[in-house]
């Protein structure tokens, strides 16, 4: 299979993450499409990935699977034992709500932020900006944040007691915040000390440089 993805991004990370955790890395051919040359955006990935999106996982017989959820589910049932995306109707319910919140009040929101309330990839990839809209999501992510900490007061991981694929979208949130430097709210003691505990994993702890 080969992996078309970009070493630093979040959204890649977040693959990366459930491929370590599944143990398919020696399985894997990866493809750097470079997000600062706008690479992502030419017509020959758009024949890959309409979205013009990344990542997109390639499989033997040329099928293409972009979005980080298909890809995790995808990964995941390859042998028959799920754990990241849930074993039972209650648990795949959860984690996929989970999951969506953590891209939608936190992950999505930072994308938004970088690319519409700062130079982003630059004015070749960036050709509309609205700086406004921007910074509203930046505040959208913090209080996402804030919802998140309150979850993680209440249990040990995002979607109940189990690592998910609901923590690695947030992951992916955290990473993105890292990146651009939005520090998480002081008050979110309980998400800090989660992402602190995520980190100790092999499979985040070693995302960037899995492509090596």
């Amino acid at each position: 299979m080969t992996i078309y993805d970009w070493h630093t991004g979040p959204y890649p990370a977040r693959v990366r993450i459930a491929l370590a955790e599944k143990r398919l890395q020696s399985r894997l051919r990866f493809v750097s499409v470079d997000l600062r040359k706008g690479e992502h955006k030419t017509e020959a990935f758009r024949a890959k990935n309409y979205s013009g999106t990344l990542p997109v996982l390639e499989l033997d017989d040329g099928t293409l699977i972009a979005e980080c959820t298909a890809i995790t589910e995808y990964v995941d049932a390859l042998d028959g034992t799920p754990v990241l995306t849930g074993r039972t109707p209650r648990e795949k319910g959860v984690i996929h709500m989970m999951s969506r919140r953590a891209e939608l009040e936190v992950l999505d929101a930072l994308s938004l932020y970088f690319h519409h309330a700062t130079p982003g990839l630059g004015p070749h990839v960036e050709v509309y900006q609205n700086p406004d809209w921007g910074l509203y999501q930046r505040d959208k992510a913090l209080r996402g944040m804030r919802y998140f900490d309150g979850v993680l007061r209440r249990q040990s991981f995002v979607a109940g007691e189990a690592f998910s694929m609901a923590d690695i979208a947030l992951i992916g949130g955290m990473i993105f915040a890292g990146l651009l430097r939005v520090p998480v709210p002081e008050e979110c003691e309980a998400l800090n000390a989660w992402y602190a505990r995520m980190q100790e994993r092999p499979s985040v702890r070693n995302w960037r440089t899995m492509s090596a």
